[in-house]
């Protein structure tokens, strides 16, 4: 009996631990992701001021989830880790649960954008989880570290390491992993449409009207047969009575020049080639324009290629728009941070295709020799 209680419990280590060093990876391969679905919570609970700190706590919480499945696996510090990953495990269960219960989250982020979660699944995912996690803090006693502790202690500041170099490469030079709708291969105007097969939002018409003092909600199959004066008219809404799914995955891209002419179809639907540069804004201008960008704008003018400036900053491309022989474009500063997770990235495009996407970290690579 004891055995299979240790087999049951060592099955159960594995489980959670490589569900968080899982859950942990694919987050630490875009930690800005996380970050900007923080800021999502937190504006959904006014809570504005924690927004300059979601991306320490992205970090911070990627290396966490790597550090605590590895210690659950090897059996390190028990009684400590287990208590981290009840309080862990409790706090994201609350906030999957907010995003399904409250409707404000589409999606929680346990997973990052390349294995999108409902909120539905992601809670029945933390419930779970809870279950497992209540029987190794119940039983946290009995499990015995699998590594001498200067082994053990070794393994974990290699993850803490591995773990923190991933997410400065990424930070500078891309997700290694793109699970964006706008990565290399896509085409943006496929993109831009809604799934096959979608299904749209149900939508009904309600009808609002004051009768004696109280304010009834009507459907046009429900309006009452004595309507008359008597019935005060207040409001008419259209109310999604079913959600459908029918959102494109790039649903709000447009390109606008500076006197507000839309571009979007114009450029998309060319047969040229040329580059984007998505500059959110122009705070880290003096890191990319140096001698490999003027040289690499000379090369796709060499080639007739043309080079746009795609931002959200509208004053700061003024400032610079007459150094750079570039058509400025102007694009929400949210699709930006969605398209580019480094600020600047390049766009090469035929069309609509993105044939290459990278960081202005990686242009020299891209140079003609």
């Amino acid at each position: 009996m004891t055995t299979k209680k240790n087999t049951g419990l060592l099955i159960i280590r594995w489980v959670v631990g490589l569900l968080f060093i899982f859950s942990g990876l694919v987050k630490a391969n875009d930690p800005l992701g996380l970050s900007y679905k923080m800021q999502e919570f937190f504006q959904a609970w006014n809570m504005y001021f924690f927004n300059d700190y979601t991306l320490a706590f992205s970090l911070i919480m990627n290396v966490f989830e790597v550090l605590a499945g590895v210690a659950v696996i090897i059996g390190w510090r028990m009684r400590l880790f287990s208590w981290l990953l009840l309080l862990l495990i409790i706090f994201f269960s609350f906030l999957t649960g907010y995003a399904l219960f409250s409707g404000k989250i589409k999606t929680c982020g346990c997973f990052g954008d390349c294995l999108p979660l409902t909120p539905a699944q992601s809670f029945t995912k933390d419930l779970i989880l809870l279950v497992l996690i209540l029987i190794l803090f119940i039983n946290r006693k009995k499990i015995i570290s699998s590594l001498r502790p200067i082994a053990a202690v070794c393994s974990l500041i290699f993850c803490i390491a591995v773990i923190g170099e991933l997410q400065a490469y990424v930070m500078k030079h891309l997700p290694v992993v793109d699970c964006l709708p706008y990565k290399k291969g896509n085409n943006l105007l496929q993109q831009m449409q809604p799934p096959p097969n979608a299904v749209p939002d149900s939508i009904v018409m309600v009808f609002k009207y004051r009768k004696n003092g109280k304010v009834q909600e009507y459907t046009a199959e429900t309006l009452p047969a004595d309507l008359d004066s008597t019935y005060e008219f207040i409001d008419r809404v259209d109310k999604v009575v079913r959600k459908g799914n029918a959102t494109p995955p790039i649903a709000d891209f447009a390109l606008f020049s500076f006197n507000g002419t839309d571009t979007t179809k114009d450029l998309l639907q060319s047969d040229a080639k040329y580059v984007m540069l998505f500059a959110k804004d122009f705070s880290t201008v003096d890191d990319w324009m140096n001698d490999d960008f003027k040289k690499y704008v000379q090369q796709l003018q060499q080639q007739q290629i043309h080079f746009y400036i795609v931002t959200a900053d509208k004053q700061g491309a003024e400032r610079i728009s007459g150094s750079i022989p570039a058509d400025v474009l102007l694009c929400d500063g949210t699709v930006i941070k969605t398209a580019a997770r480094v600020n600047p990235t390049y766009f090469v495009m035929h069309g609509a295709d993105v044939l290459d996407k990278f960081s202005y970290a990686d242009l020299p690579e891209r140079l003609l020799k």
